[in-house]
């Protein structure tokens, strides 16, 4: 009987090892803060079905003509903010990022409880994983996670991170991106124009093994912004290939092909805005002139100054060149998307091309951001780095094997004795 009985218990404690190692943490790259600024990010989110643009831009808390132009859309098709989006269509959602309890995150992110609403099926499914179901719980205090009022409000922290807005000392945004079951660290380093080297010094990573589940941040080339603090839109950088509206929707500004000078103009939307004109020039914002002389190319330019008070800032600036620049070269505009293409990303963001100084494009070029020099796993000198943290939890059979082996062997050996 006694034999019976201790026979159980090692099948007992058997089958509770395996259920515990089947549990695997997926990891998050966090960034300690100290002060109280913000700012921009990205959270790379795949729709769970189809939803208008202006869906989207409820779950996010986010301008529905902002999620456009992130990601390259054309906003100037009829009704575009009402157009359904495909389900497993990828798109990079513009964000806020804070310092909330010594740690970069985004808490400006509102949910609201619908019937059948669970902690993971929020968590999982309608934010496709960007964040966790325990995680929702702390944030919002929850004591019996079984228990949902239908209409409550949720806070949701997503991830984000922004390491001084630099990547290898360029001006960089930060994609929160969320590892599938099909990646590798490898295809997400091409598909966003970085290295290895890069995405395993940001994200602290000791080898370049990953896993779903797993969020890693992946710096995005950007242009940056040079506007007064006291400017409504301090900060403001936009990730290259892509564009930014700003100003109450009078103002756009786009980032390459080509360079990582930030371009700003009048916007398609423009309605009832401030003058947009420098000041004794008949020069509107985005103009520029040029003209030639023995000593180069004189460039007269109005240029975006950020928005204050609800002015918008023309700044006249004039410069000297060698020679004198092409045309501005805009980002290419797609259609608003009906269909997802299997194995495809929307709206990638490419690393600028050299320019040979006259507007044009030097074939032949890399877009892939050089190595820092630095092992894998060591964050470069002046780079950003981040520490890996617990996210959700995943089920993945494959990482308990090796504790499968050794508990039968423990068993084979162990059970005789009992017999």
């Amino acid at each position: 009987m006694r034999n019976e009985i201790t026979l159980s218990g090692l099948f007992c404690l058997f089958f509770l090892v395996l259920s515990y190692v089947g549990v695997v943490r997926s990891k998050s790259t966090i960034e300690p803060c100290s002060n109280s600024d913000s700012c921009n990010a990205m959270v790379g989110y795949t729709l769970y079905t189809d939803l208008k643009v202006s869906e989207v831009a409820t779950l996010f808390q986010v301008d529905p003509i902002a999620i456009l132009t992130a990601n390259a859309i054309d906003i100037s098709y009829p009704d575009v903010e009402n157009h359904i989006l495909p389900s497993q269509l990828f798109m990079k959602i513009p964000i806020s990022c804070s310092c909330v309890d010594g740690i970069r995150k985004s808490v400006a992110t509102r949910y609201k409880t619908r019937p059948s609403d669970t902690l993971s099926s929020i968590a999982d499914l309608i934010y496709a994983g960007l964040v966790s179901a325990d995680q929702l719980r702390e944030a919002n205090s929850i004591s019996d996670p079984s228990v949902l009022d239908v209409g409550q409000s949720l806070v949701v922290p997503l991830p984000c991170t922004c390491f001084n807005g630099t990547d290898n000392l360029l001006p960089a945004i930060y994609l929160s991106y969320v590892v599938k079951i099909d990646d590798t660290l490898t295809g997400i380093a091409a598909r966003y124009s970085t290295t290895i080297t890069d995405l395993m010094n940001v994200n602290a990573m000791g080898s370049p093994a990953i896993k779903a589940g797993d969020i890693l941040a992946v710096p995005l080339p950007a242009c940056a912004s040079s506007f007064p603090k006291y400017a409504s839109d301090y900060g403001l950088a936009v990730p290259n290939g892509s564009y930014a509206i700003s100003a109450s929707h009078c103002v756009q500004c786009s980032c390459g092909p080509g360079s990582l000078n930030l371009y700003c103009m009048p916007a398609f939307l423009a309605v009832s805005c401030s003058s947009m004109q420098c000041r004794n020039t008949d020069l509107m914002l985005g103009n520029v002139t040029m003209q030639k002389s023995s000593a180069g190319c004189n460039i007269t330019s109005c240029s975006y100054g950020g928005f204050v008070n609800g002015t918008i800032v023309a700044t006249l600036t004039t410069s000297l060149q060698p020679r004198c620049p092409g045309e501005q070269q805009f980002p290419p505009l797609i259609a608003p998307p009906t269909t997802v293409i299997r194995d495809s990303y929307f709206a990638p963001s490419p690393a600028p091309a050299q320019s040979d100084g006259a507007g044009t494009t030097v074939p032949g070029t890399t877009s892939v951001v050089p190595s820092t020099g630095s092992l894998p796993g060591f964050a470069p000198a002046n780079g950003p780095t981040g520490s890996a943290s617990d996210a959700s939890s995943l089920v993945n059979p494959l990482a308990s094997f090796p504790v499968v082996i050794a508990l039968y062997l423990f068993f084979k050996l162990m059970a005789p004795s009992f017999l």
